[in-house]
């Protein structure tokens, strides 16, 4: 009997459920009312509609941004963010936040506006340059480059009209009736993101 428990292999133990990830879903833009309709800004645009979608509101974290949390249709953890500081220095709030979170930079989806793709026109890409544009070239900096982006297009400035000053304008009267409707489009690409990632 004694040989016979000596033998007898232990039960094997379930397997261990695997936990659910987070992803960080970062807003471009400026901050405070001058900026808000800015082309600049269409990342927090887009973030304000998940935000009303997902039925979640932003509140003040340390990392000098305002969040957001919720899930994800697969239930796992979803951080909304938008920087309080200038584009310029987006970098470190979204290191911060991937840091606190445990947030692995695959699992961030960043939403911004993009100079070389036409207005109307919104893509997603995923890991590349920054193109110039000086939040991505700041987040590149601090987190590597193999993140999430989906692009927003504004085309190119008018004429001689220098680029800082384009993104810095409101949307023309023209594009403005179309703003809402691509902003819910813009909204639809990082919610594939999402799921695309779940099957």
């Amino acid at each position: 009997m004694q040989r016979l428990q000596q033998r007898a292999k232990p039960l094997r133990q379930p397997p261990k459920l695997t936990q659910n990830k987070t992803w960080l879903v970062v807003g471009l833009g400026n901050p405070g009312p001058g900026y808000q309709a800015n082309r600049h800004n269409v990342g927090q645009m887009t973030l304000d509609v998940l935000a009303s979608r997902l039925g979640v509101q932003f509140r003040t974290h340390k990392s000098v941004a305002v969040i957001a949390k919720t899930k994800t249709s697969a239930g796992d953890d979803l951080i909304l963010a938008k920087s309080a500081g200038f584009m310029n220095q987006s970098g470190a709030p979204v290191s911060q936040l991937a840091k606190y979170f445990s947030v692995p930079t695959e699992n961030i989806i960043v939403v911004h506006d993009e100079l070389d793709i036409e207005f109307g026109d919104i893509r997603s890409k995923f890991d590349g340059g920054h193109a110039g544009h000086n939040g991505l070239r700041d987040i590149s900096a601090k987190c590597g480059t193999n993140y999430h982006r989906i692009r927003f297009g504004i085309g190119r400035p008018p004429g001689q009209m220098a680029v800082s000053d384009f993104v810095l304008q409101n949307f023309a009267t023209v594009e403005r009736k179309e703003v809402p409707v691509l902003l819910e489009l813009a909204a639809d690409r990082v919610m594939e993101v999402l799921a695309s990632d779940s099957k």
